[in-house]
């Protein structure tokens, strides 16, 4: 759960932008005693102020100062518009520390809207420090619209952050060179509304409206004049609207395409166009050209743009190095509109679902046709009549993908306020298809409920959980039904009120109590999920076996791990968690004698969008002496991503044993995308497989024993699976 990277990725800062000729880095203008145009985010109990007495540089230092139990991150921030050009963006300052511990502190900067971002983690500052110079450098393009950088601490103790300064290619923001546009971001005319109506759809016109998104989209990727950048692609599907609406027949309709085509220029025969391999895992969907009964020409124009398509550089995509998953560049957010118009939201919905149609590795996993939803959207986002109802058909076709990567991570504020911002003293889970108290975000909280470790909640308001569940499950994305319950838990106590209706079972008694809730900065709410400070990440068991867990991993633990349980009887290695650090190689390494292929990708494909074939397996290789005792790991439905990753290379090594419930079923390196309203979603990125094809997308990581959550087991303190993990150790 990268829940710091997370926030800082997504956090919307406002704050207007301020002027390149005198921005207040050094914190020296101060005003009503707060930095000028200096904001401050993040969760937890720090204090921010500004030092007089210690100071780098000028007479002023920002500090952010951890002051109570309950810690996650806290960071400075200051924005600027990237109204400049040049290659390289360097972020230099100076940081002193005390005491810090359980995280890292650290400069941090990032490049808006998903350009590039750095908050030196895997080089954070730890202890007590004094005054530093630190440096982070970025790439910048034309892309970019803003920079915000800042100081950032993360975990206890006290950091002064002062003198920080920003060039670009060497030079000065006041010299930095000048922003060259590209021709799609010289089109404004769109800029303030798309102009667009709609009335109320018949079946002609909502079928011509799934052609023309599907014919958009198709071009978007494959024509390559749009490929080039010579047309604001957005743009030109509000110009083509208007007269679209208006066809009779189609005729017409077919007639007003092919010009429309015809016009974006000549398209010059491709000599480089390969076919798509026979062995590709998917291969490009285009069976609706010939399906929807379109006209011989525009059939036959579209076919000549598929077999001459673009190929290598394209404006709207990318692959990142090495992982080969996408990047979505060049697309606008539109953040200035909350609420956009009918045709950003109709553009909206077409670039969503294009992007899933050409660039989605699981395509073929998700539950519907993914050629029928298309039209199955149309009017819900068309009809929505405000910014809430515009977010929940976002999130639904969003959840259709069924991919636990992919939710509403920005832009969903009127969701978020929907469910409230007052949280339940107690923490629950799905135990059994019942939610179960398990935890106490705050154990000082116990006395203020009646509600016992153990306890089943049955109603809320007066509403049955089971209802609650089939009512609300299409607003939460997952992979599988034990991710989705497993989010929608944290939610099903939040309330806008201080207090919900609860009936619950205390052993054979039903209950009720008017349960109060509070304000999230009161909980020790991600206790969860965080690493704990200064918590260590393994310890001896009786029995002389050895235990693992990962949320509290450091790379220079690995080899303090071998040393402590080199003669241990068996290992426990405890995925339930999101790894501090990773370990599928350096630790796995350790579990295997040979070189053990693990795990091999499918990527996408720029020159022939919608098709994914397989590279090399990948392996992890033995090093130095590798451990000859059983293997326990550990998973739930909490292991997600990087956790199911190194829980496959794990299971790779000689003695392995996976134990636990289904998890999350979501690897493969994230994609993020950016829509109309300032929305921000992801996908994973490239498909993943076990070496013999296996799929893990929606299917996890499949135990090799199964063992779940038990109420009577949470109630008697258990943990269950850990006990069989022992017990398998123990067995001779």
């Amino acid at each position: 759960m990268r829940r710091i990277l997370l926030a800082l990725c997504i956090i919307s800062i406002s704050q207007s932008l301020m002027g390149q000729t005198a921005p207040n880095l050094d914190f020296e203008i101060i005003e009503n005693q707060e930095a000028k145009d200096w904001t401050v985010f993040g969760n937890g109990d720090y204090k921010i102020s500004y030092d007089h007495t210690i100071h780098q540089n000028g007479k002023t230092s920002g500090v952010i100062e951890s002051i109570g139990p309950n810690v996650e991150f806290n960071a400075l921030a200051y924005k600027i518009p990237a109204d400049f050009g040049g290659k390289k963006i360097k972020l230099t300052g100076y940081i002193k520390t005390e005491n810090v511990a359980g995280g890292w502190a650290g400069l941090w900067m990032r490049v808006d809207p998903q350009v590039a971002f750095d908050n030196m983690k895997s080089r954070g500052i730890t202890g007590t420090t004094d005054w530093k110079k630190y440096e982070i450098e970025l790439d910048l393009n034309n892309n970019a619209t803003s920079i915000i950088v800042g100081g950032i601490l993360v975990g206890t103790g006290k950091i002064w952050v002062d003198n920080l300064t920003i060039t670009i290619d060497g030079k000065s923001l006041e010299n930095a060179p000048e922003k060259k546009l590209t021709k799609p971001q010289l089109d404004k005319e769109f800029d303030h509304g798309s102009q667009i109506t709609f009335t109320t759809l018949n079946k002609t016109q909502l079928d011509n409206l799934d052609l023309l998104g599907k014919i958009w989209g198709f071009l978007k990727y494959y024509h390559p004049a749009i490929a080039k950048g010579n047309y604001n692609w957005d743009y030109e599907l509000f110009r083509i609207l208007p007269n679209y609406q208006k066809v009779k027949n189609n005729l017409e309709r077919d007639e007003l395409l092919v010009n429309w085509i015809n016009n974006l220029g000549e398209v010059e025969p491709c000599r480089s166009c390969k076919e798509t391999p026979n062995d590709a895992v998917l291969k490009p969907d285009l069976a609706w050209i010939d399906k929807s009964g379109f006209s011989k020409a525009l059939t036959s124009t579209l076919k000549y743009i598929q077999a001459n398509r673009s190929q290598g550089n394209h404006y709207y995509i990318s692959m990142n190095p090495g992982v080969k998953n996408p990047d979505f560049t060049n697309e606008n957010p539109y953040s200035q509109m909350t609420y956009p118009d009918a045709g950003f939201r109709l553009l909206a919905l077409y670039r969503y679902w294009n992007i899933i149609q050409y660039f989605y590795p699981n395509r073929h996993l998700t539950d519907k046709n993914w050629n029928t939803t298309l039209s199955e959207y149309i009017p819900q986002f068309i009809n929505a009549k405000n910014e809430l109802e515009y977010e929940l058909a976002m999130i639904q076709i969003i959840a259709d993908v069924k991919d636990t990567h992919a939710n509403l991570w920005g832009g969903n504020d009127q969701i978020q306020a929907k469910r409230g911002d007052h949280y339940p003293p107690v923490h629950v889970r799905f135990a059994e298809n019942k939610l179960v108290v398990d935890d106490f975000f705050n154990p000082d909280m116990k006395s203020s409920t009646k509600l016992k470790i153990g306890d089943i909640i049955t109603h809320i308001n007066g509403t049955p959980v089971e209802k609650l569940i089939e009512e609300n499950q299409k607003y939460y994305p997952a992979s599988n039904v034990p991710t989705r319950l497993r989010d929608m838990s944290q939610d099903m106590l939040r309330s806008s009120s201080d207090r919900v209706t609860i009936t619950f079972i205390h052993d054979t008694l039903q209950l009720t109590e008017d349960l109060k809730l509070y304000k999230k900065d009161l909980l020790d709410y991600y206790r969860w999920y965080k690493p704990e400070p200064n918590g260590k990440s393994y310890k001896l068991l009786d029995n002389n076996i050895g235990y693992v867990t990962l949320k509290n991993i450091k790379q220079e633990d690995v080899p303090l791990i071998k040393k402590a349980f080199k003669d241990t009887k068996g290992i426990i290695v405890d995925l339930r968690n999101y790894p501090s650090a990773f370990m599928p190689f350096l630790l796995g390494s350790y579990f295997t004698s040979h070189f053990s292929p693990f795990v091999k990708f499918t990527h996408g494909n720029i020159n022939n969008p919608g098709e994914f074939t397989f590279k090399k397996d990948l392996s992890i290789p033995p090093k130095g002496k590798f451990y000859k005792g059983k293997v326990v790991v550990l998973v739930n439905e909490i292991s997600q991503s990087q956790a199911e990753y190194t829980a496959m290379a794990f299971k790779s090594g000689d003695n392995v044993t996976i134990v636990g419930s289904t998890t999350a079923g979501a690897d493969g390196d994230i994609s993020y995308i950016l829509l109309p309203g300032g929305l921000r979603t992801a996908i994973s990125g490239i498909g993943v497989y076990y070496p013999d094809g296996t799929e893990t997308q929606r299917v996890g990581i499949v135990p090799d024993i199964e063992v779940n959550l038990t109420v009577k087991g949470i109630k008697e303190g258990k943990d269950e699976p850990l006990e069989k993990a022992i017990e398998i150790i123990n067995i001779n």
